[in-house]
């Protein structure tokens, strides 16, 4: 057989620097490469049968080209999988592999796949949720690069990125006021999270962005699932003046809306006008009418976990507490069917 091709062969080919090379090849962030010679690199490479050495890269950096994305119980949600895909998936681009470990909520289970992850010497971890909370990093991962994902710390010393809830509350109810609805209900939860307070607080400001007076008694808290869902749509369409759009705290709570409305005789989008949040797929598209929904930004947040990781371990280890951003994603709005101008 003949000599595998080398780094220096495939600059050759393309006409360029051995740096821009492993520039392009290993996905290098910060630097300045254009399409074309991205193009004439990749093409290069294709041709002469070669591929970045990660591992090598590795034992020069003295790195496992390895992540930990520790979770909560998100390997077991549907709706939040896309998280792991996001991740995966950035992480397979950049070069890296990704060791995924799940809690199941308890300490010492979260104890013990902490010092796995020491043990397998992984670069960085991961610490996600599997829906947006306030968490306190366990003092066995301190020792780490931590990057907090559907979370946020108590101390901000961690990068962090976490679902804009206020913007997807103004979103949702803005869209229904656009409809000309006024008489608007909400369908909240019951637990003591930040998306129960941000989508809250988003329903109160396209209120008054809009000029319509904030009434407490159109927000019916309950169970945030399609039976609570269910019960508070219940409880607000049975009044004598009815909402005429429902803006629902999730998909399920949205699910129940339906079952209510249907047994009281209203059409959906015809009579009333229902909103969800979460864009559970599996719900939003079953439903019918389809049920427009505000998204969370699953995928787009893993990527942004994996990327803002491999920068961090890019820089000097005394620069990386110092530069830990929060970022707050928006909630984009997904169009269905279940929403139609107010009835006269």
């Amino acid at each position: 057989m003949g000599q595998k091709a080398s780094i220096r062969d495939v600059a050759a080919a393309a006409g360029v620097s051995v740096t821009t090379v492993s520039h392009v090849l290993n996905n290098k962030s910060g630097t300045r490469v254009s399409p074309e010679t991205r193009e004439r690199v990749e093409s290069a490479a294709r041709q002469l049968g070669y591929a970045a050495n990660g591992l090598a890269r590795g034992l020069r950096l003295q790195r496992s080209q390895t992540l930990g994305l520790l979770s909560d119980e998100i390997a077991t949600t549907p709706h939040a999988g896309r998280i792991i895909l996001g991740a995966q998936e950035t992480a397979s681009a950049r070069g890296w592999l990704l060791m995924l470990l799940t809690t199941g909520r308890d300490p010492e289970v979260e104890r013990r796949e902490v010092q796995a992850l020491a043990r397998h010497r992984v670069d960085g971890v991961l610490y996600a949720t599997m829906y947006h909370q306030v968490v306190r990093v366990p003092d066995e991962l301190r020792p780490m690069p931590v990057v907090l994902l559907d979370a946020s710390s108590t101390d901000g010393a961690y990068p962090s990125v976490v679902p804009d809830e206020r913007g997807g509350g103004e979103v949702a109810v803005g869209e229904l006021l656009t409809h000309g609805h006024r008489r608007i209900g909400f369908l909240t939860n019951v637990d003591d999270i930040p998306a129960t307070h941000g989508r809250l607080l988003g329903y109160q400001e396209a209120l008054r962005a809009a000029g319509v007076p904030f009434r407490p008694e159109l927000v019916v808290v309950e169970q945030s699932d399609t039976p609570g869902g269910y019960r508070a749509a219940r409880e607000l369409l049975g009044r004598a003046e009815r909402p005429t759009a429902l803006f629902c705290f999730n998909d399920r709570m949205a699910m129940g809306a339906y079952r209510a409305a249907a047994e009281l005789g209203l059409r959906i989008p015809d009579d009333l006008s229902v909103i969800g949040f979460d864009n559970q797929e599996l719900i939003a598209e079953g439903l019918y009418p389809g049920l427009t929904t505000v998204a969370l930004p699953h995928y787009e947040m893993g990527a942004w976990a994996v990327e803002t990781m491999v920068d961090l371990l890019d820089q000097p280890k005394g620069a990386r507490r110092r530069t830990a951003r929060q970022v707050v994603m928006p909630c984009p709005l997904v169009r269905r069917q279940s929403v139609a101008t107010a009835p006269n």
